[in-house]
């Protein structure tokens, strides 16, 4: 696309206030079409042809997985070509200094943040229902022997602090705690840390309660941070990883095992998945905003689900995080 064409598509495209709240919403995180539906209150297939005209002028992309098509904001203040920083600082401006519109957005996230309390109590939900048989659901989708196995060989020793974030009933706590000079089990929930207490009363292991999205840890405070088979559970991974980032030390390795993408769907509603696993390209790319230099995924085909093991340590200078209005 030519500059002039660029510019006439980019100007057309924002020639819309639902184009524009969409803009706005992009800029926190990656939605999928039916949440925007929802905060909109407009029908999917009107909000997709909205999707459709930003895509289209190269401000939004679409990512589909399973049925669900989720789309991420193509610009970043940050690294984006020059026209797309321009927009996103102008978007930003415009919500600062327009009442109305700062309004309109607010409203718009409010709405969003009731939807995905919702999907997350539902999971929490779950999670409490199945407590006691976590361990043995979790081997219904890989054997845990060889992943097991290929996670020491990733990690290696010398694990320093460890953070165990989802934790579940510790079972790797349990696993890598003779590697590790401290432990950590995190969990949002309480039955799970009161299963992983009881697992791991013979170590030394401090036990938090809280949320993956807001760690309440200082920076730089563990040198290994650990995700095993959690992130598909994220409604945002890409601010889970962020987080993880900043509770890491420079150096700090950060280790994700998770399934490969996949198209199977039932995950969502039987196992409350927010993701269908990740593609080496999605996590790549996360753990590269997150200011992570990743190493060569490890992969172990399983029936019917492939388990990956991604690892990364964090870089001396991480990206700095893009800043919103609140």
């Amino acid at each position: 696309m030519s500059r002039n064409m660029q510019i006439d598509a980019t100007l057309r495209a924002l020639a819309d206030h639902t184009r524009l709240r969409i803009m706005r919403l992009l800029a926190h995180m990656e939605l999928a079409v039916g949440e925007l539906a929802q905060v909109l209150g407009q029908s999917q297939p009107r909000v997709s042809r909205h999707v459709r005209i930003l895509c289209a002028a190269g401000l939004a992309e679409r990512r589909k997985e399973g049925s669900w098509v989720f789309i991420r904001a193509a610009i970043r203040e940050a690294a984006a070509p020059p026209l797309g920083a321009a927009v996103a600082a102008l978007l930003g401006v415009a919500e600062r200094d327009d009442p109305g519109f700062a309004a309109r957005c607010a409203e718009d996230r409010r709405h969003l943040a009731a939807i995905r309390a919702a999907r997350e109590a539902m999971a929490a939900a779950y999670f409490t229902r199945h407590a006691a048989e976590w361990d043995s659901i979790r081997s219904l989708h890989s054997p845990d022997a060889p992943v097991e196995a290929a996670l020491l060989a990733a990690l290696g020793e010398g694990l320093g602090a460890l953070l165990d974030i989802g934790t579940g009933t510790g079972r790797m706590a349990q696993l890598l705690a003779p590697r590790a000079s401290h432990v950590t089990a995190f969990d949002k929930s309480p039955e799970m840390l009161r299963l992983a207490r009881g697992r791991l009363q013979s170590l030394a292991v401090d036990y938090v309660q809280g949320d993956f999205t807001a760690l309440p840890f200082a920076d730089a405070r563990f040198d290994t941070v650990l995700f095993h088979q959690v992130l598909h559970y994220a409604q945002a991974p890409e601010l889970v990883l962020a987080e993880a980032a900043r509770v890491l030390a420079p150096g700090g390795c950060l280790a994700v095992v998770d399934f490969a993408a996949h198209e199977h769907e039932e995950l969502r509603n039987a196992f409350a998945h927010a993701r269908l696993g990740f593609s080496d390209e999605q996590m790549l790319a996360l753990m590269s905003e997150a200011g992570l230099a990743a190493a060569v995924p490890v992969a172990l085909p399983g029936k019917p689900l492939t388990v990956k093991i991604w690892t990364a340590r964090r870089l001396p200078h991480p990206a700095s995080a893009q800043k919103v209005p609140a």
